[in-house]
């Protein structure tokens, strides 16, 4: 028998970001994760993704962490491999849209304390809203030469989303000059034959390297990668065991022996791995026995893929309703759901546009006629705020929601000021580290509550003698 030509699928690991946030809301802390990166840095990971993400606001929010020390200590814990980060292109990880010298300072100092592939998206797959992130990588890389920046398609389904629309998707973000492409399916909407399509239609529209980011929710996940692997994709995500499945990723030693002894062998060791989910284990005990770890996100909802509604969306729109005494009205929503995604230019249904898509739908519903009352967020995106749609939004909506304003067609940002001097004149007298300015422009009120903080700490004194110089407090 001749023999059979090697390719290796790569691998991403997530139990340091996204696993953790998927499962147990982003609270795994820095300290515990140091002990176990020496044996996770020998497995040969093409990646380990650590940062971004939620990490961030609830580092500060709920760790009392810095983010950029956490991003510093896991750099020097790897020694082998590279650290990835998700970035929501230009909201960066906060909640607007920033202006574009805190976007590239952003990447910047992302960049030098450790990351080496930034992994770019937007809400609406708005493509103008992700250059100004890639082009900071990339400059990044000519002035240092580390930085990749991959741009992530959120992947839905809808009339819109053709074969050809991927495809096309494809070669614009290869002109971008973007150095890899990740299809970010946040949903579990990708079924396995499904995914031979699309990674075969994309693989012939691009020489960029393919990724593929699914979540267990719907239950197809691992019947998926095993497709898209033999379809040619060159990256897959994958969380250590303790932390996988449910609304998390498909499991990492799993896939490893499913493609073991074949041409997509990884050459991982299970053994190692088996020490490192040995290390992950009484930890998820913990957070099964503390309720931080919910058992109901351990199962398989099918009702994804029938709404084609993210698990966190559903589960938003339930408490809503609970709120409201009117949970008979569950299955209303349910078909208004679509509608409301429809008259909005049919986004994803990602953070942020599921929970405007799904809080509107609720309002539309509760109120017995339709955009009755509109959400600021609603009519933000009517207006062109957060970009441009696969499909032109209703008329008939925009006439009865924002009747006579003027609607944006540029990029956003494009009407943004620098805003960098600013924020830095706002925070000064918290500065300890270049950092902190970002910090605090992403979470302003936050990030102050930690500085305050963390000058506790550091003196050993009581609060309400922290700032006897200026009296004030920035707001």
């Amino acid at each position: 028998m001749s023999e059979q030509v090697k390719k290796p699928i790569k691998i991403t690991e997530t139990i340091l970001r996204d696993a953790h946030q998927s499962l147990i809301a982003t609270r795994m802390p820095t300290e515990f994760m140091l002990p176990i990166l020496e044996k996770m840095d020998q497995v040969g990971y093409h990646s380990v993704e650590c940062w971004g993400g939620a990490t961030f606001d609830a580092s500060l929010r709920f760790l009392k962490e810095d983010p950029w020390d956490r991003l510093r200590k896991i750099r020097d814990g790897f020694k082998n491999t590279k650290l990835q980060m998700l970035f929501r292109g230009q909201n960066i990880l906060g909640y607007r849209p920033y202006a574009d010298d805190v976007v590239e300072y952003f990447v910047q100092k992302s960049i030098s304390n450790g990351i080496d592939i930034i992994r770019i998206f937007d809400c609406l797959n708005d493509l103008r809203n992700l250059q100004a992130a890639v082009d900071a990588t990339n400059k990044f890389k000519v002035q240092e030469g580390r930085g990749h920046a991959q741009i992530a398609l959120s992947y839905t389904l809808g009339d819109a989303y053709t074969l050809e629309y991927w495809t096309d998707m494809a070669k614009k973000i290869e002109e971008m000059g973007a150095d890899s492409i990740c299809i970010k399916d946040m949903a579990g909407l990708l079924v396995p034959y499904k995914a031979t399509e699309l990674i075969t239609a994309m693989k012939s529209a691009t020489k960029l390297p393919i990724q593929l980011h699914t979540h267990y929710t719907s239950g197809v996940a691992s019947m998926t990668y095993l497709k898209a692997v033999e379809a040619g994709v060159d990256v897959i995500d994958t969380a250590m065991s303790p932390f996988a499945l449910g609304t998390s990723q498909p499991a990492t030693e799993v896939m490893v022996e499913t493609f073991k002894g074949t041409e997509y062998d990884t050459g991982f060791d299970q053994n190692l791995l088996a020490e490192i989910a040995d290390y992950f284990r009484p930890y998820r005990d913990e957070c099964l026995a503390n309720g931080l770890l919910n058992p109901k996100v351990m199962g398989v909802d099918i009702k994804t893929l029938l709404y084609q509604v993210p698990g966190g969306m559903l589960s938003n729109m339930v408490s809503q309703l609970k709120e409201q005494n009117a949970e008979d009205k569950y299955y209303d929503v349910l078909k208004e759901i679509p509608q409301v995604r429809k008259d909005l230019g049919e986004p994803p249904l990602v953070t942020p546009s599921s929970q405007i898509v799904g809080t509107q739908a609720v309002f539309n519903v509760l109120m017995g006629e339709r955009y009755k009352m509109a959400t600021k967020e609603t009519k933000a995106v009517l207006r062109g705020e957060y970009g441009q749609t696969v499909k032109p939004m209703s008329q008939e909506v925009i006439d009865k929601v924002i009747p006579g304003e003027e609607r944006i067609t540029c990029r956003y940002a494009d009407l943004l000021d620098n805003e960098l001097d600013k924020l830095e004149g706002e925070m000064k007298e918290w500065k300890q580290q270049d950092e902190d300015v970002l910090s605090y422009a992403l979470f302003p009120q936050v990030a102050t509550d930690f500085f305050k903080y963390r000058q506790a700490q550091q003196e050993k004194v009581d609060m309400t003698q922290a700032d006897t110089k200026n009296g004030a407090y920035p707001v």
